[in-house]
């Protein structure tokens, strides 16, 4: 199989580390950039010599022959480039959030079903090392039927320090790193019946929440309680990792620090190292979000090449979105917010 034209739009920090994951896996070739400052495109062209640049995204799809397309701007630009890549006929993968509200990110999903063509969202954390192993000790039962689960994202990393957009959203930790984590509940745990949130503002230098805490009832009749923060200074800094606790009629699971999950029934407690793969051009505060964009991507381009079907669909991301929103709304009417009715 040759390899796959592809063209990246938006040349952030992020698309650093994913064109970085895209030359791990191998099988494709980046031959063009766009962004909306060109100078940053040509900066980003030189340093992984790429030979096409552009400051019109229009014009990249009207020269260029790609075989997908990996939109990396920011998120109130994705509707209207995914929808010029899709009427092209060309396979769109999109960064998350997918979009800045539910109604949008539906339309996203519609249009590119309407052109036949496939739609992904780079939703990467579930492609984490500790969650692909959570999810084998799931499948496998260890701990029986689940009845609750907390799931924890709680640093005070500054983020805002190479990201300094974030501080200027109105709405920014559940749509940041909410959509990771809600997504790795349904991930871990199916969908959810009903929702809560409340949300806090501790930062005061920027604008959206930068606390959240979710309390949702799943379908599978288990609890599961997500918590969110960029406010917390603890003794041990945890950024990027995710903390899991999972209990169930027959034991627990615990995803503690530095990648170590505990699983506890009664015959004892057995230690499983579930740390991810190392790569040279990861930036070690990141590393562990970099190697599963690696992850995320292969398995994006293996539904690209017709060897199986991708995870993290458009369809399927929707209803992370949809999660996300319903948080909002909760917070906003300080209600119980029902699944099946946040349309």
């Amino acid at each position: 199989m040759g390899k796959l034209r592809f063209a990246v739009f938006g040349t952030g920090f992020w698309a650093n580390y994913q064109i970085a994951a895209w030359n791990e896996i191998g099988g494709v070739e980046l031959v063009a950039l766009y962004n909306r400052t060109k100078s940053k495109a040509e900066a980003m062209a030189k340093k992984f010599n790429v030979p096409a640049v552009y400051g019109d995204y229009e014009l990249l799809l009207e020269r260029e022959q790609i075989d997908f397309a990996d939109i990396i701007t920011d998120v109130d630009s994705h509707a209207a480039i995914t929808e010029a890549v899709a009427r092209r006929g060309i396979p769109v993968i999109c960064q998350k959030p997918m979009a800045p509200r539910l109604d949008v990110a539906k339309c996203m999903v519609d249009v590119c079903r309407d052109c036949k063509v496939p739609f992904f969202v780079h939703e990467n954390w579930r492609w984490q090392a500790p969650m692909r192993m959570l999810k084998k000790l799931l499948q496998d039962q260890r701990i029986g039927k689940i009845f609750k689960s907390r799931v924890t994202f709680c640093s005070a990393f500054p983020v805002f320090d190479n990201q300094p957009f974030l501080a200027e959203l109105d709405e920014f930790i559940l749509t940041d790193i909410g959509s990771h984590i809600l997504d790795t509940c349904r991930f871990l745990f199916g969908e959810a019946e009903t929702l809560y949130c409340n949300v806090a503002t501790i930062n005061e230098k920027i604008r959206g929440e930068d606390v959240a805490n979710v309390m949702m009832k799943m379908q599978n009749g288990s609890t599961c309680y997500a918590e969110m923060s960029y406010a917390s200074l603890f003794e041990h800094e945890s950024f990027p990792q995710t903390y899991i606790l999972i209990e169930g009629s027959k034991g627990s699971i615990r995803l503690q620090h530095d990648f170590v999950i505990k699983v506890t029934t009664s015959d004892g407690t057995e230690t499983i190292d579930a740390r991810p793969p190392q790569y040279a051009w990861a930036d070690p505060k990141y590393a562990l979000v970099h190697a599963s964009i690696v992850e995320c991507s292969r398995d994006i381009l293996y539904n690209l090449q017709g060897l199986r079907r991708a995870e993290t669909t458009g369809a399927d991301n929707l209803e992370t979105v949809r999660l996300v929103h319903a948080a909002y709304a909760s917070a906003r009417t300080n209600s119980l917010i029902r699944l099946s009715s946040f349309k």
